[in-house]
């Protein structure tokens, strides 16, 4: 399903505005767009000024709760020019996987809400809420009221032969109140009481972007979201460019310890990225320069040198770090003898845990 597409390198420099070089945004809502019932601070401009730039704002959520059409009454509320077609779920990817397999019409158990049954219709599935309907497959997506009894019937579907289906392996979800139990929570629970995994719809596997790309007509999609194990390394999965914002999960620090599968095109703190060029990183030796700030890694510890933009700043310290974890292991050299006749031992290679990040993001304003 998948088209052949590269993304590009972690920390690229961009010489126009996202705006113009992307021409759709492929947004994540929880942590992004709002946390809760409320916009993130400022998004609501960021995107209306985005959109008279020409690019096409689209919506793209691993939560299966709400219909697309709920979602984007919900956008509309805040002052955002959205119809549901602009929104693409986890349940739509995962509804079309299911319609993929069998036939219209098939019984389809859906351990979730409203979201699930509107995406299976809007797929010409036939939602069911009992094993008892003998369901072709189980669909399991968030919802608040999802229960024991509904888990446990999934879990019996899914023992007589159904397959099984998540919109997403999201742990947890970010609310006004912070971090709760997310979609993947739910599924870790019935997984222990079968003995098969489901197949994933929602980011970071490709279907959901895959169907956003196709359903929004992107050419040229970026990317945005506050997850790196799910926006991020969805983004990276199907070769296209991302963002990472810092109003939602991760910080950064979490980008510091970031595997390379999860590594951003692009970082900033909102998304008034969106209006703005991106400097990326220039490297020299082990100097690591964005704009006016240069960093780099020195016995285990990040020195960073300069003044400008934080973000700025956090790209040279993200750039110095991986380029020092990523760097060839050094072949261990025989240990020398002390003159008290002991023998030292090698320095271990830096790993993104054991290099000191704080006093660096300290530096450029950035620290917890």
């Amino acid at each position: 399903m998948s088209a052949e597409r590269t993304a590009p390198q972690p920390l690229s420099a961009c010489d126009e505005p996202l705006a113009t070089r992307y021409d759709v945004a492929l947004l994540d809502l929880d942590g992004v767009v709002y946390v809760g019932p409320d916009p993130v601070p400022d998004a609501p401009e960021n995107l209306r000024k985005a959109a008279k730039e020409g690019m096409r704002i689209g919506y793209i959520t691993n939560n299966a709760s709400r219909p697309a059409a709920v979602v984007a009454e919900h956008l509309a509320s805040f002052g955002l020019d959205v119809i549901p077609e602009d929104v693409v779920t986890s349940a739509q990817a995962a509804a079309k996987l299911i319609a993929s397999e069998f036939p219209k019409g098939s019984p389809v158990l859906v351990v979730g809400g409203e979201g699930l049954i509107v995406a299976l219709e809007e797929y010409g599935l036939t939602p069911v809420r009992t094993s008892d309907a003998r369901p072709v497959a189980v669909v399991q997506g968030f919802h608040p009221d999802v229960n024991w009894v509904m888990l446990a019937d999934g879990a019996h579907a899914i023992h007589e032969g159904a397959k099984w289906f998540a919109t997403n392996l999201d742990l947890t979800i970010p609310t006004a109140a912070g971090k709760a139990p997310g979609n993947g929570t739910l599924v870790q629970a019935v997984r222990a009481a079968v003995d098969v995994d489901p197949v994933v719809a929602g980011k970071p596997e490709p279907p959901l972007l895959e169907t956003s790309i196709e359903r929004l007509e992107a050419k040229r999609p970026l990317m945005i979201g506050d997850r790196l194990d799910s926006d991020i390394e969805g983004a990276n999965a199907v070769g296209i460019a991302s963002l990472w914002v810092a109003t939602g999960v991760n910080d950064a620090y979490d980008l510091a310890r970031a595997p390379k599968h999860q590594r951003p095109t692009y970082i900033a703190a909102d998304l008034a990225a969106l209006a703005e060029k991106q400097p990326g990183v220039t490297v020299s030796g082990s100097k690591h320069t964005s704009a006016g700030w240069t960093a780099e890694v020195v016995n285990n510890a990040v020195t960073v040198k300069g003044e400008g933009a934080p973000y700025d700043g956090l790209r040279a310290i993200l750039s110095a770090v991986w380029a020092a974890v990523d760097a060839p292991a050094e072949p261990t050299k025989p240990a020398k003898a002390t003159a008290r006749g002991r023998r030292s031992r090698p320095k271990p290679a830096p790993t993104a845990e054991t290099i000191a990040l704080d006093a660096a993001l300290h530096r450029v304003g950035l620290d917890k």
